[in-house]
């Protein structure tokens, strides 16, 4: 266990010093530079000893003693040479660590960039930064003081192990009995079984930070429903596990053995007055009891530097285990899937779509999204996808820009696999309205040039006003270089949607999927959005998600997908006269747009 534990060890620092790259040789520099400064750190005990023995050779006559000035200046030169270097060593190795930790969060960066995009809907916001930014964080601590602080406290206990056993090995031996009990308790709480506690305490954090995240994008709902933190379960949970964690940890575990080895460190003096008090009456005996003070002494005075060096390996310990859990949770970020790129990647022949008995579950799950379902839009055609909830409708759109990969069939945009498309080539290619759109706390501007950022700002305007925003430019103060969501400028969910299409008429792709594009929009904004659809969909291909199926009436194809199959295909009029589902949903929506509270019906429910 200790050899699979030190091989770990190993492996961690490797691939922490494999992301600091050509910073990696300040490292080493500081690392020495360290050393160095431990070394020079000891000289002035040695010349505090000095001073004792030549005070106690001319007792009692101390003005005898020709080079206590001298150790004196030694002393303090040493001192403050110590001081220097060590500043020099963390220059080096903070210089490192910041390197390292930057390109940790680069690393992660690109290689997220290269996931699906669905990886992000089943991996929350905050537990994916907590676990990039927050790990590549924890690591600075290890490499800026840590590794630093192990270099110079194994050099400072070469050191001292050959200074202890040349004066007096008896006594060097009672001092170091000090380290033996320390370690031990080090080891009964890091080592071992216990070895997994910090994993589980990290996990723990995870869990809470993620919970932490959807309890603060739910606290509107919490408002307005008046309910308090213990309706979220999930929270109060992560942080009732995160907290018995913590307190077993410190109060079992780390306990007794922190109090012991506090104890033997910072009294590491106990252990050699016994040893002085069983050689006192040999030395004695044998005349040579000036020397046996003089060594006394000098293992008097190191036996301070025992707890100076053991408190730096206990925290340098703490530090490499943290850096090797955060490490961990960087690799769960690193191993993220990756979308296979064809080597030889192929063009689109036009701006079709075809399904080609397509099916896809999402990982984890027993029943597919979606079984066996072909159909094709030809360039220039709309088609919309309608159905119950959870038919399928998104995750069918989804698998166009390759955010999953199909489990079994075929993909094709422009007459070619998706799978083997570049897929920088693919996304341009396709253009996305989602239902919740996203918008940056930028100016509109730079909101709409997001689709294309080389574009002019003529050309974002004239998207804006292809997309039905000139009411939306002339209410707000710095009209198109408005920032969003700063002093009071906020846009309601219709408003968003129309900026969204802004996005995609700028960047001009040939094809466009609109998912439940009008699901928060007003009557006046609905009305304004469809203007911009039939601008937007101009000599493109369009495949349309919706539940409003009035929005549908005039596609070349209607797509109704049930429990993740093709249950009808046709056009409105064909389907409504064939009286399947798709006939029972536009009854059913018909309906429910007539419904209206009459007066009759207020005075019953007052009755």
């Amino acid at each position: 266990m200790k050899k699979e534990n030190t091989e770990k060890k190993k492996s961690d620092l490797s691939q922490l010093l494999g992301y600091a790259g050509s910073y990696r040789r300040l490292t080493f520099l500081g690392l020495a530079l360290s050393a160095v400064a431990m070394i020079l750190g000891m000289l002035p005990y040695i010349c505090i000893w000095l001073v004792a023995r030549d005070l106690i050779s001319v007792a009692p006559h101390w003005t005898q003693a020709p080079n206590v000035a001298r150790y004196g200046v030694l002393a303090c030169v040493f001192s403050l040479l110590g001081i220097v270097v060590y500043f020099l060593a963390l220059m080096c190795t903070h210089l490192a660590a910041f390197r390292t930790a930057s390109n940790i969060r680069k690393a992660g960066m690109a290689h997220l960039m290269q996931t699906p995009l669905g990886f992000f809907d089943s991996h929350a916001s905050g537990l994916v930064r907590n676990r990039l930014d927050g790990a590549a964080a924890e690591t600075e601590t290890l490499l800026a003081h840590n590794l630093a602080d192990i270099v110079g406290t194994v050099a400072m206990f070469l050191s001292m192990l050959v200074l202890m056993f040349w004066f007096d090995a008896r006594m060097g031996a009672a001092c170091l009995l000090a380290a033996v009990v320390s370690v031990i308790s080090l080891f009964s709480m890091m080592g071992g079984k216990n070895a997994t506690l910090m994993a589980e305490y990290q996990a723990a954090q995870d869990v809470m930070s993620k919970a932490g995240t959807e309890y603060v994008r739910g606290i509107p709902v919490v408002k307005v429903f008046q309910q308090t933190v213990y309706s979220f379960r999930a929270f109060k949970q992560a942080i009732e596990d995160y907290s018995q964690k913590a307190e077993y940890y410190q109060g079992h575990v780390c306990r007794i053995p922190q109090a012991v080895n506090l104890t033997a460190t910072e009294g590491a003096f106990i252990f050699l007055v016994p040893a002085a008090l069983l050689l006192a009456p040999s030395a004695l005996k044998n005349g040579d009891f000036p020397r046996f003070v003089t060594n006394f002494a000098f293992y008097a005075v190191f036996s301070a530097i025992i707890s100076t060096a053991l408190a730096r390996i206990m925290f340098a310990a703490n530090g490499m285990m943290q850096a090797g859990t955060a490490l961990g949770r960087i690799n769960q970020v690193m191993n993220a899937p990756v979308l296979p790129v064809s080597e030889h990647p192929k063009a689109p022949r036009d701006n079709s779509v075809e399904f080609a008995d397509v099916s896809f579950t999402y990982e984890g799950a027993s029943v597919p999204a979606l079984s066996h379902v072909s159909f094709s839009v030809k360039p220039g055609q709309t088609v919309a996808l309608v159905g119950p909830s959870g038919g399928g409708k998104t995750t069918a759109a989804s698998l166009i820009p390759r955010f999953w990969d199909v489990t079994e069939g075929t993909v094709r945009v422009g007459k070619v696999d998706v799978r083997e498309m570049d897929p920088h080539a693919l996304l341009s290619q396709v253009a996305f309205v989602f239902q919740n759109t996203h918008l940056f706390k930028a100016s509109i501007l730079d909101n709409v040039r997001a689709a294309r950022p080389d574009a002019s700002r003529e050309e974002a305007e004239r998207a804006l006003q292809l997309a039905q925003c000139g009411d939306i430019i002339q209410k707000l103060p710095g009209g198109i270089d408005t920032v969003i969501r700063t002093e009071g400028t906020y846009l309601s969910g219709g408003e968003q949607q129309r900026i969204a299409l802004a996005r995609a008429i700028l960047k001009d792709a040939p094809i466009v999927v609109l998912d439940e594009a009008t699901a928060f929009a007003d009557p006046e904004n609905e009305s304004l959005i469809q203007k911009a659809f039939a601008t937007l969909a101009k000599g493109r291909t369009v495949i349309m998600i919706a539940h409003r199926l009035s929005t549908v009436v005039n596609a070349d194809e209607i797509i109704v997908l049930d429990e993740g199959r093709v249950a009808e295909k046709g056009t409105h009029d064909a389907l409504v006269q064939k009286g399947g589902l798709y006939a029972r949903m536009w009854k059913d929506y018909n309906q429910a747009v007539q419904w209206k509270i009459s007066a009759t019906d207020a005075q019953k429910e007052d009755r």
